[in-house]
């Protein structure tokens, strides 16, 4: 078993935000990998938190957040179980870095099954025939199409944007690490963004 300094401990503490015993679990199981302990710990928070999404949560916070000189607006809803969550500075910084990627990120949903089918079947036709006068044959059509959505997806849908403060985590990472920290299911329930002159 690899020797595990309290330096390192305080390391991963500080990078991940999570407590001291799990961070020295997941250094143990990762044999004093720092890298791999954080990738150890973003996997333990996705299992938490599917375990967690079976569970209410009607409390939580609605933000404001106005960008660029009054140009960009969004308002958002985040939620979670108890009040006392919801006042923690984690909770509302969580939020704000949420108001802050929709300004920033434009999606057009929170994850791919909030995607109307009339759009997704829209971007499949236009995606089938760019392959088609790229001269692509008819048997490799319906991949290309499948890895332009999937493309598609991960900058329509909020969930696997990359995150704009740390583009190596996805912001479903990013929310999985406050479910694991919290131990509460937290949903982003809804959002809306305008842009000053954009067409109705």
């Amino acid at each position: 078993m690899a020797n595990i300094s309290m330096e390192l401990i305080k390391e991963l503490r500080e990078r991940t935000g999570v407590g001291i015993m799990d961070c020295k679990k997941a250094l143990i199981e990762s044999n004093g990998d720092i890298e791999k302990a954080i990738e150890y710990l973003r996997k333990k928070g996705m299992a938490t938190a599917k375990k967690k999404q079976a569970r209410i949560a009607k409390e939580g916070k609605i933000h404001a957040y106005i960008h660029h000189g009054g140009r960009i607006g969004v308002l958002v809803e985040v939620n979670c179980e108890t009040d006392f969550t919801a006042r923690t500075d984690e909770f509302e910084n969580f939020v704000k870095d949420i108001a802050m990627q929709i300004a920033a990120q434009n999606p057009i949903a929170i994850k791919r099954e909030d995607i109307p089918p009339e759009v997704i079947e829209r971007e499949k036709e236009i995606y089938a025939s760019q392959a088609r006068e790229e001269g692509k044959p008819e048997k490799v059509i319906e991949k290309i199409v499948e890895g332009r959505l999937n493309k598609f997806y991960k900058e329509a849908c909020l969930l696997e944007q990359p995150f704009i403060k740390n583009p190596d985590i996805t912001i479903q990472d990013l929310l999985n690490e406050l479910i694991a920290k919290t131990g509460e299911n937290i949903v982003i329930r809804r959002f809306v963004r305008y842009q000053l002159g954009e067409e109705i």
